[in-house]
């Protein structure tokens, strides 16, 4: 197995840079069971999330309560397909995409940082979760999904975001029963021996499985060992399939290899038929660049082209948040620059728009 090198400046190329509604009553009835934005889950957020990722103590949805706006609607949009479900006064609610397990649902109000490496937060009210089948149009009357909605909308339980800063720099050790460090402060990777700063300082193919340091055997029958060198390290790809597989259960692969699960590399993930290319690949070079990145949504998968010696093969993979305290699009990776994930600027500003290093190498936008 091979994972594609993705660098610092130094090493890029030069050019680079309603259908059917659910019934009033139900949807009324889930909403009602929420309980958004109570006491008890002020006080049970604060004390179990570390500094790194803070609830604030306000409803920035508006104040969302059971039948607050009128009945509830859904609305089906293209570009992508997806279905969106409204209160009564048009707020969003949820957002579903055709093809994609992601589901984004409008929650509590929450900020994250990571004060260690930068002053920027990213506020927001969205809460990402993996949904247990891909959403089609009219799954909302299935019973998977009335379950499943049940259960998640309005519930404090760790989403994507909250899983994903659990790797952060000074992110605490969380332990599983058996006392197996499974979340905390995570590395990109063991020192390079021929590498130096800024170029291949840190050694690539971290994968979940060497920052837990315990084999693991995928559904194809493969098991992988961990490298004692790798514990408690994760290189790009690595994260996505930490946050999104190991925690949130989605179906993994040990390699490359096409199947039902998520590739080992950033170009395997982008490449691959999972879920929905909200801005598909149209190539590598500088001159595909996306024109626009108003599709993208909290909780996409965003694909960069960093390095000349990876050809043609995407190099470096992030989880995008959403704006950050200063207006900017903003996403989390893993990266040399800074050892481990992270939404600072070491190695390239963490942002989409504008003409930043990140910003004019992003390629592609996935949503899983």
């Amino acid at each position: 197995m091979t994972a594609p090198s993705k660098k610092s400046k130094k090493t890029k190329k030069k050019s680079s840079g309603t259908r059917p509604a659910l019934h009033t009553v139900t949807v009324l009835a889930l909403l009602a069971g929420s309980a958004y934005f109570t006491y008890a889950l002020r006080t049970e957020e604060q004390a179990k999330t570390p500094a790194v990722h803070v609830v604030a103590d306000r409803n920035g949805a508006g104040g969302i309560t059971a039948g607050s706006n009128g009945a509830q609607k859904w609305e089906r949009l293209q570009s992508p397909a997806r279905s969106v479900l409204r209160d009564g006064s048009g707020q969003v609610l949820a957002t579903f995409t055709d093809g994609a397990r992601t589901a984004t649902l409008t929650g509590p109000s929450r900020t994250f940082g990571e004060p260690a490496n930068t002053a920027s937060r990213v506020v927001t009210e969205n809460w990402v979760r993996l949904m247990p089948e891909a959403w089609k149009q009219g799954a909302e009357n299935q019973q998977w999904f009335k379950d499943w909605f049940k259960k998640y909308y309005g519930s404090s339980e760790d989403d994507v975001f909250a899983t994903a800063f659990q790797y952060v720099d000074k992110a605490p050790v969380k332990k599983d029963a058996q006392g197996t460090p499974f979340a905390g402060d995570a590395s990109f990777g063991p020192l390079n021996p021929t590498g130096s700063e800024g170029n291949d300082l840190r050694l690539e193919q971290s994968d979940f499985y060497d920052y837990l340091g315990k084999p693991y055997t995928f559904r194809n029958g493969v098991t992988k060992q961990p490298q004692p060198a790798r514990y408690r390290a994760i290189d790009c790809s690595g994260f996505v399939r930490t946050v999104f597989g190991y925690r949130a259960r989605y179906p993994l692969m040990p390699d490359d290899t096409p199947g039902a699960g998520l590739p080992r590399t950033a170009n395997g993930i982008a490449r691959s038929a999972l879920g929905a290319d909200v801005i598909p690949l149209k190539g590598t070079g500088p001159e595909h660049r996306p024109t626009s990145i108003d599709v993208i949504q909290p909780g996409d998968l965003v694909f960069f082209k960093l390095d000349a010696r990876t050809k043609d093969r995407l190099d470096h993979t992030g989880i995008y948040l959403g704006t950050d305290s200063d207006g900017h699009n903003i996403f989390i990776s893993s990266r040399e620059e800074a050892n481990g994930p992270t939404i600072g600027d070491k190695g390239g500003a963490s942002r989409l728009d504008g003409n930043g290093y990140y910003a004019t190498t992003l390629r592609s936008v996935k949503r899983l």
